[in-house]
């Protein structure tokens, strides 16, 4: 038969939404959950629902210079300068931000001192091991720690919580679920990964539970969008698996309630349609909180002498 190709809509400089992948060896999954394996089928859209308070979670980062450090007495060492922030929507009525923190770390091996520019205070982090990728992984870790902050402090009374990307770390904050863009792992085979394929817009997989480093609930939406190919529009959302088998039935059919609605549309976004407009609010607000980015390098530049 002649060659089909499905063109990706996400833009190139974001990667690809899915990829082929088999299933790690060591992931465990329950697809029995809430129906047995042979029944899995799509979960028609439950009417829609309002939530009266739905919040959004979100951060962003940025490396504003790498550097490199030495004190006269140890060997020189390499070091980040590195600006993070998170923030929160909350949508009722209207959406608004409802609060943004914003962070300015050095990021060094051993104990690296705070580092003053008229940009702002570098506060001092020290990591454990030298190198680029101990460096990257410490300004994740404070940038989840920061996530994890704005998302206790406002949570409260919210009906549902979506954090952008993973729930890993955020697993005791309530009514919150992990909100997952891209695939790199596939979970399922069999009928559930054929179920995944036969999603309509709106319809979300039975809840299923795996274990990697930690255990969770799951299950996939499709969003509202074209249908290149079998995984367009598809998100996966995680819940702790702390929660009663009810509460997370009623966190799955409260996602394929409301989240379609805020899904985004190509001529608007590069990461269409999983890219939620709220949380693509939030991102540009706080990149523009975190500061012009060469008037942050000239100052450091400036304080370095």
């Amino acid at each position: 038969m002649p060659q089909k190709v499905a063109i990706e809509s996400w833009d190139p400089d974001y990667g690809v939404p899915t990829t082929e992948q088999a299933e790690e060896s060591d992931v465990e999954v329950d697809v029995g959950v809430e129906m047995p394996e042979h029944l899995w089928a799509p979960v028609p859209a439950q009417a829609e629902q309002r939530p009266e308070a739905l919040l959004f979670i979100d951060g962003v980062r940025r490396v504003d210079a790498n550097a490199w450090l030495e004190d006269g007495h140890s060997p020189v060492r390499q070091g980040m300068f590195a600006s993070f922030a998170a923030g929160a929507v909350r949508v009722a009525d209207q959406a608004h931000v409802d609060r943004v923190e914003v962070r300015r770390t050095l990021f060094a091996p051993g104990n690296p001192e705070a580092f003053v520019t008229r940009a702002g205070t570098y506060e001092p982090f020290g990591v454990a091991t030298p190198g680029a990728d101990a460096l990257s992984s410490a300004l994740q870790e404070r940038l989840g720690d920061l996530e994890v902050d704005v998302a206790a402090g406002v949570a409260e009374g919210a009906d549902l919580v979506v954090v952008d990307g993973p729930l890993y770390r955020r697993q005791h904050l309530p009514r919150t679920i992990g909100y997952v863009k891209t695939h790199r792992v596939q979970y399922l085979n069999g009928r559930p990964a054929e179920t995944i394929a036969a999603l309509a817009e709106g319809q979300r997989t039975p809840v299923f539970r795996f274990r990697t480093s930690w255990t969770r609930h799951a299950w996939y939406l499709r969003l509202p969008g074209p249908r290149r190919h079998a995984w367009s529009g598809v998100v996966r959302l995680e819940a702790t698996a702390d929660l009663p088998l009810d509460e997370t039935l009623a966190l799955a059919n409260l996602t394929a309630g409301v989240l379609p609605r805020y899904a985004s549309k190509p001529h608007k976004d590069p990461r269409a349609p999983q890219n939620l407009y709220p949380i693509a609010g939030l991102e540009r607000e706080l990149r523009r909180r975190l500061g012009d980015a060469a008037y942050v390098e000239r100052a450091l530049r400036a304080a370095a002498g």
